[in-house]
């Protein structure tokens, strides 16, 4: 058994042949669903049904996906994302919201009253 190098591969028919030339357009493909077998619709032959959730396998697609470095959206090299803007911690309540009680809060039921709505 031969082993498979992990390096250059040799280029296929849809690869991109310059770096800064824009990749083909992607080709809208129709199938069924293999689980609930409801007709949905997806790119380049890699579907994902909305009704059950099934995914086809990334490797079954018509053509291979480009590389990170392919992404015309891809910040350049040595550009980190930008920071977070700062905003409210994760669980934190914010000032002047209290929490809500019980039905206790409604016009006609303060303590004391004796008095009920629609009574």
């Amino acid at each position: 058994m031969s082993r498979r190098s992990h390096g250059a591969r040799p280029p296929g028919p849809h690869t991109n042949p310059q770096p800064g030339a824009p990749l083909p357009a992607p080709e809208l493909t129709e199938g069924q669903c293999r689980r609930c077998g409801t007709h949905i619709a997806g790119l380049d032959g890699r579907y994902a049904c909305g009704v059950c959730g099934w995914v086809n396998d990334h490797s079954e697609g018509h053509r291979r996906l480009p590389r990170a470095d392919e992404d015309p959206d891809r910040p350049p090299a040595g550009r980190r994302r930008p920071r977070l803007l700062p905003g409210p911690q994760p669980g934190a309540e914010e000032p002047g919201n209290e929490p809500a009680t019980g039905a206790g809060d409604e016009p006609g039921n303060e303590p004391g009253t004796g008095t009920r709505p629609g009574a």
